[in-house]
Protein backbone atom coordinates (compact mmCIF):
# COMPACT_ATOMS: atom_id res chain seq x y z
CA UNK A 1 0.00 0.00 0.00
CA UNK A 2 1.64 3.57 -1.16
CA UNK A 3 0.38 7.37 0.09
CA UNK A 4 3.06 8.81 -2.02
CA UNK A 5 1.89 12.85 -2.49
CA UNK A 6 4.05 15.50 -4.08
CA UNK A 7 4.16 16.85 -0.43
CA UNK A 8 6.97 14.64 0.23
CA UNK A 9 8.31 14.22 -3.24
CA UNK A 10 11.92 16.27 -1.61
CA UNK A 11 12.51 13.70 0.87
CA UNK A 12 13.02 10.84 -1.91
CA UNK A 13 16.71 11.65 -1.47
CA UNK A 14 16.60 9.91 1.71
CA UNK A 15 18.68 6.76 2.03
CA UNK A 16 16.67 3.51 3.58
CA UNK A 17 19.92 1.60 5.13
CA UNK A 18 17.97 -1.59 6.77
CA UNK A 19 22.00 -3.64 6.68
CA UNK A 20 23.95 -1.02 7.74
CA UNK A 21 23.42 2.16 10.03
CA UNK A 22 22.16 2.25 13.51
CA UNK A 23 22.37 -1.79 14.70
CA UNK A 24 21.84 -0.49 18.06
CA UNK A 25 18.10 -0.38 17.03
CA UNK A 26 16.79 -3.26 15.80
CA UNK A 27 14.25 -4.09 13.38
CA UNK A 28 11.69 -1.79 11.92
CA UNK A 29 12.96 0.56 9.20
CA UNK A 30 16.48 1.59 9.54
CA UNK A 31 17.10 5.52 8.08
CA UNK A 32 20.34 7.24 7.02
CA UNK A 33 21.15 10.63 8.84
CA UNK A 34 19.84 13.08 6.23
CA UNK A 35 22.38 16.67 6.51
CA UNK A 36 20.25 19.82 6.09
CA UNK A 37 17.55 18.26 8.35
CA UNK A 38 16.74 19.32 12.36
CA UNK A 39 18.60 16.55 14.55
CA UNK A 40 15.43 15.92 16.72
CA UNK A 41 13.03 15.52 13.79
CA UNK A 42 15.93 13.44 11.65
CA UNK A 43 14.50 9.97 11.58
CA UNK A 44 16.88 6.79 11.88
CA UNK A 45 14.71 3.96 13.24
CA UNK A 46 11.36 3.61 13.16
CA UNK A 47 9.07 0.51 14.80
CA UNK A 48 6.06 -0.70 16.46
CA UNK A 49 7.13 -3.37 18.81
CA UNK A 50 4.14 -5.59 20.28
CA UNK A 51 4.80 -6.64 23.99
CA UNK A 52 1.17 -8.49 25.26
CA UNK A 53 -1.46 -6.62 24.10
CA UNK A 54 0.59 -3.53 24.23
CA UNK A 55 2.02 -1.83 20.64
CA UNK A 56 5.35 -0.34 21.20
CA UNK A 57 5.15 2.85 19.12
CA UNK A 58 9.25 3.68 18.63
CA UNK A 59 11.21 6.37 16.73
CA UNK A 60 15.22 6.83 16.85
CA UNK A 61 16.47 10.74 15.51
CA UNK A 62 19.81 11.41 14.97
CA UNK A 63 19.22 14.26 17.93
CA UNK A 64 17.17 14.97 20.69
CA UNK A 65 13.96 13.71 20.35
CA UNK A 66 11.24 16.09 21.22
CA UNK A 67 13.90 18.82 21.47
CA UNK A 68 11.98 21.21 18.90
CA UNK A 69 8.45 23.05 19.64
CA UNK A 70 6.92 25.37 17.17
CA UNK A 71 6.78 28.58 18.06
CA UNK A 72 3.90 30.60 19.59
CA UNK A 73 2.09 33.06 18.00
CA UNK A 74 -0.96 33.67 20.54
CA UNK A 75 -4.07 32.41 18.84
CA UNK A 76 -5.47 29.58 17.25
CA UNK A 77 -5.64 30.34 13.48
CA UNK A 78 -2.65 30.06 12.04
CA UNK A 79 -0.47 28.01 14.67
CA UNK A 80 1.88 25.55 13.80
CA UNK A 81 2.06 22.29 15.00
CA UNK A 82 4.87 19.78 15.34
CA UNK A 83 4.91 15.78 14.84
CA UNK A 84 6.15 12.45 15.14
CA UNK A 85 3.59 10.30 13.37
CA UNK A 86 3.19 6.10 11.90
CA UNK A 87 0.71 6.14 9.33
CA UNK A 88 -0.50 2.63 9.63
CA UNK A 89 -2.63 0.37 7.13
CA UNK A 90 -4.74 -0.44 10.59
CA UNK A 91 -8.33 0.03 9.73
CA UNK A 92 -9.64 3.77 11.88
CA UNK A 93 -12.61 1.04 13.17
CA UNK A 94 -10.27 0.05 14.93
CA UNK A 95 -9.83 3.09 17.29
CA UNK A 96 -13.63 3.64 16.96
CA UNK A 97 -14.25 5.70 13.80
CA UNK A 98 -15.64 4.72 10.49
CA UNK A 99 -14.62 1.67 8.86
CA UNK A 100 -12.72 2.66 5.41
CA UNK A 101 -12.40 6.62 7.09
CA UNK A 102 -8.61 7.28 5.56
CA UNK A 103 -5.45 6.36 6.30
CA UNK A 104 -5.41 5.62 10.52
CA UNK A 105 -2.18 7.25 11.94
CA UNK A 106 -0.38 7.45 15.49
CA UNK A 107 0.76 11.02 16.51
CA UNK A 108 2.81 12.63 19.28
CA UNK A 109 2.30 15.96 19.10
CA UNK A 110 3.04 19.47 20.37
CA UNK A 111 1.08 23.13 19.74
CA UNK A 112 1.71 25.53 22.50
CA UNK A 113 -1.22 27.44 21.09
CA UNK A 114 -3.81 25.36 21.54
CA UNK A 115 -5.00 22.32 23.97
CA UNK A 116 -6.92 19.54 22.75
CA UNK A 117 -6.28 17.11 25.43
CA UNK A 118 -9.65 17.99 27.05
CA UNK A 119 -9.87 15.13 29.45
CA UNK A 120 -5.93 15.20 30.98
CA UNK A 121 -3.75 17.70 32.84
CA UNK A 122 -0.73 16.80 31.52
CA UNK A 123 1.61 19.37 33.91
CA UNK A 124 0.14 18.83 36.78
CA UNK A 125 -1.14 22.30 37.30
CA UNK A 126 -4.82 21.81 37.92
CA UNK A 127 -6.00 23.61 34.65
CA UNK A 128 -7.09 20.74 31.79
CA UNK A 129 -6.71 23.93 28.77
CA UNK A 130 -3.26 24.50 28.89
CA UNK A 131 -0.97 21.77 28.24
CA UNK A 132 -0.76 22.28 24.36
CA UNK A 133 2.87 22.35 24.26
CA UNK A 134 4.10 19.19 26.88
CA UNK A 135 4.51 16.43 23.30
CA UNK A 136 0.96 14.36 24.03
CA UNK A 137 -0.63 11.70 22.07
CA UNK A 138 -3.32 11.24 19.09
CA UNK A 139 -4.77 9.00 16.42
CA UNK A 140 -5.93 10.88 13.49
CA UNK A 141 -7.62 9.82 10.12
CA UNK A 142 -5.65 11.14 7.41
CA UNK A 143 -6.27 12.38 3.72
CA UNK A 144 -5.04 14.38 0.46
CA UNK A 145 -6.18 17.28 0.08
CA UNK A 146 -5.29 19.91 -2.83
CA UNK A 147 -6.61 22.64 -0.63
CA UNK A 148 -3.79 21.74 1.70
CA UNK A 149 -1.36 22.10 -1.17
CA UNK A 150 -1.33 19.98 -4.40
CA UNK A 151 -1.42 16.39 -2.89
CA UNK A 152 -0.99 16.92 0.66
CA UNK A 153 -2.47 15.75 3.74
CA UNK A 154 -4.55 16.95 6.03
CA UNK A 155 -6.61 15.20 9.22
CA UNK A 156 -9.91 14.54 8.06
CA UNK A 157 -12.88 17.21 8.85
CA UNK A 158 -16.24 17.06 9.97
CA UNK A 159 -18.90 18.43 8.45
CA UNK A 160 -21.13 20.67 9.96
CA UNK A 161 -23.83 18.34 10.73
CA UNK A 162 -22.29 15.01 10.10
CA UNK A 163 -22.17 12.45 12.76
CA UNK A 164 -19.30 9.91 12.21
CA UNK A 165 -18.44 7.26 14.41
CA UNK A 166 -15.89 8.45 17.13
CA UNK A 167 -13.89 7.05 19.67
CA UNK A 168 -14.95 8.43 23.14
CA UNK A 169 -11.85 10.09 23.97
CA UNK A 170 -12.48 12.55 20.92
CA UNK A 171 -11.65 15.76 22.37
CA UNK A 172 -14.41 18.02 20.45
CA UNK A 173 -12.61 19.75 17.62
CA UNK A 174 -14.11 19.30 14.13
CA UNK A 175 -11.95 16.74 12.46
CA UNK A 176 -11.58 12.83 12.88
CA UNK A 177 -8.74 12.74 15.57
CA UNK A 178 -8.61 11.09 19.08
CA UNK A 179 -6.89 12.03 22.29
CA UNK A 180 -6.19 9.19 24.17
CA UNK A 181 -4.24 10.31 26.64
CA UNK A 182 -1.42 7.48 26.13
CA UNK A 183 1.86 9.59 27.36
CA UNK A 184 4.93 9.62 25.08
CA UNK A 185 8.64 8.58 27.06
CA UNK A 186 11.43 10.81 25.35
CA UNK A 187 14.81 9.35 26.18
CA UNK A 188 17.94 10.81 24.79
CA UNK A 189 17.62 10.34 20.88
CA UNK A 190 14.02 8.61 21.27
CA UNK A 191 10.69 8.48 21.37
CA UNK A 192 8.22 5.50 22.75
CA UNK A 193 5.05 5.20 23.30
CA UNK A 194 3.11 2.24 25.00
CA UNK A 195 -0.92 1.50 23.50
CA UNK A 196 -3.17 -1.11 25.38
CA UNK A 197 -5.30 -2.85 22.50
CA UNK A 198 -8.13 -5.61 23.31
CA UNK A 199 -7.26 -7.47 20.32
CA UNK A 200 -3.02 -6.87 19.53
CA UNK A 201 -4.49 -8.91 16.59
CA UNK A 202 -5.66 -6.15 14.30
CA UNK A 203 -2.03 -4.63 15.26
CA UNK A 204 -0.25 -7.65 14.29
CA UNK A 205 -0.76 -7.87 10.67
CA UNK A 206 -0.57 -4.37 9.97
CA UNK A 207 2.04 -2.10 8.11
CA UNK A 208 3.69 1.28 9.03
CA UNK A 209 5.95 3.85 8.08
CA UNK A 210 7.70 6.88 10.21
CA UNK A 211 7.21 10.80 9.49
CA UNK A 212 8.13 14.22 11.55
CA UNK A 213 6.48 17.05 9.90
CA UNK A 214 4.74 20.13 10.77
CA UNK A 215 1.61 21.07 10.42
CA UNK A 216 -0.57 24.11 10.58
CA UNK A 217 -4.04 25.08 11.50
CA UNK A 218 -6.43 26.97 8.62
CA UNK A 219 -5.81 30.73 9.17
CA UNK A 220 -9.66 31.41 8.68
CA UNK A 221 -9.96 28.31 11.30
CA UNK A 222 -12.09 27.02 8.31
CA UNK A 223 -12.01 23.41 6.63
CA UNK A 224 -9.37 21.90 5.72
CA UNK A 225 -8.72 22.96 9.34
CA UNK A 226 -5.32 21.18 9.59
CA UNK A 227 -2.93 20.67 7.21
CA UNK A 228 0.21 19.04 6.79
CA UNK A 229 2.58 21.76 5.28
CA UNK A 230 6.46 20.68 6.01
CA UNK A 231 7.85 17.10 5.75
CA UNK A 232 10.96 16.61 8.07
CA UNK A 233 11.67 13.44 7.00
CA UNK A 234 9.99 10.36 6.14
CA UNK A 235 11.54 6.83 7.36
CA UNK A 236 11.06 4.88 3.96
CA UNK A 237 11.86 7.95 1.84
CA UNK A 238 8.30 7.62 -0.45
CA UNK A 239 5.44 7.05 2.38
CA UNK A 240 5.66 3.49 1.18
CA UNK A 241 4.78 1.86 4.36
CA UNK A 242 7.12 -0.96 4.26
CA UNK A 243 7.69 -1.21 8.19
CA UNK A 244 5.50 -5.20 9.67
CA UNK A 245 4.90 -4.65 13.39
CA UNK A 246 7.00 -6.93 15.24
CA UNK A 247 9.47 -7.21 12.88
Amino acid sequence: MTFFTPVIAATLFLCVCTAQAHQGHAGGIQTASAKGVNASFDIVHTRIAKEGNTAVFHIAVSGKAGKSHPTKVGKLAGSSVFSYVWPTTMDPSVVGFDKGAGILAFAVTSHPDFDDTPLYDENGDGDLANDGDLWHSHWVVLQTDDACGKGALKVIDIPEGAKPALPKTWPGLPLLIDSPGYSPVFKGNTLEVRVPFDDIGVVAESAFDGVAAALRVNASVHSPLLCVVDVFKVASGALTLPGKVGK
